[in-house]
């Protein structure tokens, strides 16, 4: 895998600033939290990383059945409720939410948004949250999550 230079930057930052971070992923299936963890001494600020990638699983992590059922689970309503959950499950201080999809042109993909993903970062602290949506980028799954990934770390050192 490619070097990811933010996620030392990133671990750092949280370090000095004495906060924690955790990740709710889905679409992503855990590259976050990994790339995270690749960083030594991650274990300072990161306190938890789970995947989620059915709804069910969300919804038993503490996501709204309601929510995903007025707005879909592609969306920034749900990437939000995953930053909350994982945030007040880990008792962090910042929440990462990752939802979306990651689809090939070339694939019986019905959907139109079959590259866009949803990511939210919840500021517990400032209890503020901030909603990204975001054309995924890549020629095949690895690499769109990779895009995806190094946007979430640009994203947290922008807002933390």
């Amino acid at each position: 895998m490619g070097k990811f230079s933010n996620n030392k930057i990133l671990i750092k930052k949280l370090i000095n600033l004495n906060k924690t971070i955790s990740c709710m992923e889905s679409c992503t299936g855990g590259m976050l939290a990994s790339e995270i963890t690749n960083v030594e001494g991650a274990s300072k600020a990161f306190s938890l990383g789970i995947v989620t990638y059915s709804n069910e699983e969300k919804i038993k992590y503490g996501v709204n059945k309601e929510i995903i059922d007025e707005y879909t689970v592609y969306s920034n309503e749900v990437s939000e409720e995953m930053a909350r959950c994982i945030s007040k499950i880990a008792n962090s201080n910042f929440g990462v939410g990752i939802t979306g999809q990651l689809g090939m042109p070339d694939t019986n993909n019905e959907s139109k948004n079959i590259n866009l993903v949803y990511i939210s970062i919840f500021d517990k602290d400032k209890n503020r949250i901030y909603n990204f949506q975001v054309e995924s980028k890549g020629k095949n799954r690895f690499e769109k999550k990779k895009f995806i990934v190094s946007y979430v770390f640009n994203q947290l050192l922008a807002n933390i």
